[in-house]
C-alpha cells in the first residue's frame, strides 16, 4: 500500500524521472541524492512503520546496476584496486573460487569465448593503457553500485530483525538476467568477466543470459524443514517457479478453474528442492527478443535469434555451451524444436518482433503514447 520509486526501468541515479512517493511526484532532489540509497531508505521506513500484527509483502526492485554507470566518487575509488590486474586474471580467480565453493566441478576448465567477439577477443595486455584505465573505472563503478545496493539490503534485513519478524519472514533475492554486453567493446569485456564461466550475455538465451542466482531465506529454516543453512541447491529453477513456491510456503492451493474456465499454474514449487528432495523431471522454455531455447533431459536447443540456426548442447557434459552437436543429432534437434514451437504457440510468442530494441520502444510509444512511463 506504499510506494517509492521511478517508473522507468533505468536512468540517472542522481536525477531519475519520474519518481513518485505514493501518488506524489518528486521533482527536486538533495545534492547527495542517490537513487539506490533512496529505494533502500524507503523500504526500511516502510518496514518500521508497518503494524506489528499485520502480514507484510514487500517488493524491492533496485534498478542498480543497470546502465548508466553512476556511483559516488569515493565508493568508486574504494573498488578500483581490485580490477587493476585485468579481466583475464580475474576470470581465472573467480573460476577457481567457484570450484572451491562447489559451484563448478573441479575437473572443468575455464573457456575463453572467442565467437562472441567474432574471434577477436583481446587479451588484457592487448588493450591500450587508456582502454585499461577506462575498463578499470567502469568495473569499479559497477562494483560500487552493487555494494551500495548490498548495504541497503543489509539495512533492510536489520530492520526486519528489529521488528521481531525475521524468523517468520521469507526473503527471495535474485537478478533478472546475466550481465549485459551493452556499452560497446569495453562493456562486452566487462560482461565477459561478470558472467564467468558462462557464454553470452543478457538478451540471449545462452547460459550467460539466463543464469541468475536465487537466494532464499525461509524464515526459521529448521522449523520449516530446511535442515541445513547456506547449502547450494543445484536443481535448475525458472522465474515461473517463484509464485508456486510462495503458494507452497503458505500452504495455499491454486484453483483448477476460474470463472468457469480451467486454469493451470505455470511452474512448480522449489520448496522440495530446498529440502534436498528431487523435483519431477520437466522441460524449461525461453524466448527473449527472438532468442530461443528449450532444456529437456540434459539437452539444450538454443539459438541467438529467430533467424539463426539452432545449436544443440549436451549440458550434462558441456555446461558452458562450447560444442554444437546439431549436425551429429539431427533427430534430437527436430524433437526439441517441435517442443519449443508447441510451447511458443501456446504462449503467443509468434509473430516474432525483429525491430531493434530502441526502434521497438519508439514504435510502441507511438502506438501507445499514454504508456510511455513519463
Amino acid at each position: 500500500e506504499k510506494y517509492y520509486g521511478c517508473l522507468s526501468g533505468g536512468g540517472s541515479y542522481y536525477t531519475p524521472t519520474p519518481v513518485y512517493s505514493g501518488l506524489t511526484r518528486i521533482n527536486q532532489f538533495p545534492d547527495d541524492y542517490y537513487y539506490t540509497t533512496a529505494i533502500s531508505d524507503s523500504a526500511v521506513s516502510f518496514v518500521r512503520k508497518h503494524p506489528d500484527d499485520v502480514p507484510m509483502f514487500m517488493y524491492v526492485a533496485h534498478y542498480a546496476p543497470h546502465l548508466p554507470l553512476h556511483a559516488p566518487k569515493e565508493r568508486v575509488e574504494a573498488c578500483r584496486e581490485r580490477y587493476k590486474v585485468g579481466y583475464d586474471v580475474l576470470r581465472q580467480q573467480r573460476f577457481e573460487r567457484q570450484k572451491e565453493l562447489g559451484l563448478v566441478d573441479k575437473s572443468m576448465e575455464l573457456p575463453v569465448y572467442q565467437r562472441e567477439f567474432k574471434d577477436k577477443r583481446p587479451a588484457w595486455t592487448g588493450l591500450s593503457l587508456r582502454q585499461q584505465e577506462q575498463w578499470i573505472t567502469d568495473m569499479a563503478t559497477y562494483a560500487a553500485m552493487i555494494e551500495i545496493m548490498d548495504d541497503g539490503i543489509g539495512r533492510l534485513i536489520e530492520a526486519v530483525k528489529e521488528k521481531g519478524i525475521y524468523e517468520n519472514t521469507v526473503f527471495l533475492f535474485m537478478s533478472d538476467n546475466g550481465a549485459t554486453s551493452e556499452g560497446g567493446y569495453l562493456g562486452q569485456l566487462m560482461a565477459d568477466l561478470s558472467n564467468t564461466p558462462y557464454r553470452s550475455y543478457k538478451q540471449w538465451c545462452f547460459q550467460g543470459g539466463t543464469s541468475s542466482p536465487l537466494i532464499v531465506k525461509y524464515g526459521n529454516d529448521v522449523k520449516n524443514g530446511v535442515k541445513e543453512k547456506g547449502i547450494i541447491c543445484r536443481t535448475p529453477g525458472h522465474i515461473i517457479d517463484l509464485f508456486p513456491t510462495c503458494l507452497d510456503m503458505a500452504s495455499v492451493k491454486y484453483p483448477s478453474s476460474f470463472n468457469g474456465r480451467k486454469v493451470k499454474l505455470a511452474g512448480t514449487s522449489l520448496l522440495p528442492a530446498m529440502k534436498n528432495k528431487k523435483l519431477r523431471p520437466r522441460d524449461l522454455f525461453f524466448e527473449h527478443q527472438t532468442s530461443c531455447a528449450v532444456i529437456s533431459e540434459g539437452w539444450k536447443l538454443v539459438r541467438s535469434n529467430g533467424k539463426a540456426p539452432w545449436e544443440l548442447i549436451n549440458l550434462s557434459s558441456d555446461p558452458f555451451e562450447e560444442k554444437d552437436l546439431s549436425a551429429q543429432y539431427p533427430e534430437k534437434v527436430r524433437t526439441l524444436e517441435k517442443k519449443w514451437n508447441r510451447w511458443a504457440e501456446q504462449q503467443h510468442v509468434f509473430p516474432f518482433e525483429y525491430r531493434p530494441w530502441g526502434e521497438r520502444i519508439k514504435y510502441y510509444k507511438t502506438l501507445n503514447p499514454d504508456q510511455s512511463g513519463r
